[in-house]
């Protein structure tokens, strides 16, 4: 918690700084106060400089949200699968449920334990947790279903695994869908050129506050959108908290006692 606010006020304290030291130096580069047109071309440079850079902060702001929205709903459809496969197996058949039902809880601990970090680390899925999910697949295919029932929650719990499969795909991209270092170029330049284009407006103590608020406001949708584009990873890591309660409902079920 506490590296996430220092890093938040160095995103917030170092755009501000940037903006005002930006001002200060096109403000000793240029030895005469502007004239009136002077300054009307520059507060039209300017508008229209702030214009495109809230737009752009706009744009990949909303779409860093709408990425971390997405990998919260694809986890859940995941954790709906496995509960279902899990739930189906003991439906089945007593004596086929521990075949499948227990790499599916392996599965769930190494999403816990050891996917969600690595996915942070370098982006990737791990080898262990596919291992379970064949596992769980070989274990279903393996099953000859002799009543219509069987055959229902067969297919079914194929279906379910299938639905895995493919979210888990989707997870490793969300992972290895970073930020281009041309959108940090845009923007680092967008605070450096809207710093400059203010030059013709004279250093009073309104005019830095109002420079420095802006500044600090753009410092502070460039560390939300840094905290969200690695949705695995601190500050704005998604926490597996849907896999630990599926673990919980696991737990519960071995508890209760069959009537």
């Amino acid at each position: 918690m506490l590296r996430t606010v220092l890093l938040g006020a160095l995103f917030i304290c170092g755009t501000a700084l940037l903006v005002l030291s930006c001002y200060f130096l096109m403000r000793r580069l240029e030895h005469r106060n502007p004239d009136a047109q002077t300054r009307d071309l520059a507060n039209s440079v300017m508008l229209r400089i702030s214009a495109l850079h809230a737009l752009i902060l706009a744009l990949v702001f909303a779409q860093e949200m709408s990425e971390y929205q997405q990998l919260k709903l694809e986890s859940a459809a995941e954790a709906n699968a496995l509960a279902d496969i899990y739930f189906d197996a003991g439906r089945y058949g007593a004596t086929d449920a521990g075949r499948i039902s227990r790499p599916v809880r392996e599965y769930v601990q190494l999403v816990i334990s050891e996917e969600w970090d690595s996915l942070g680390a370098d982006g990737r899925l791990s080898s262990s947790a596919w291992g379970q999910w064949n596992t769980t697949y070989e274990q279903i295919l393996n099953l000859e279903p002799v009543t219509d029932r069987q055959r229902s929650l067969r297919e079914h719990m194929l279906s379910s695994v299938h639905t895995i499969a493919t979210t888990r795909v989707e997870r490793e991209h969300h992972a290895r869908n970073s930020l281009s270092s041309l959108f940090w170029f845009a923007a680092v330049s967008g605070v450096i050129f809207t710093g400059l284009a203010f030059y013709p407006y004279p250093p009073q103590r309104s005019n830095l506050t109002l420079l420095a608020l802006l500044g600090a406001f753009t410092g502070i949708i460039l560390f939300f959108i840094f905290a969200f584009s690695n949705p695995f990873k601190e500050p704005g890591a998604l926490s597996p908290d849907g896999y630990r309660h599926l673990i919980a409902q696991f737990d519960q079920e071995r508890r209760t006692p069959t009537p």
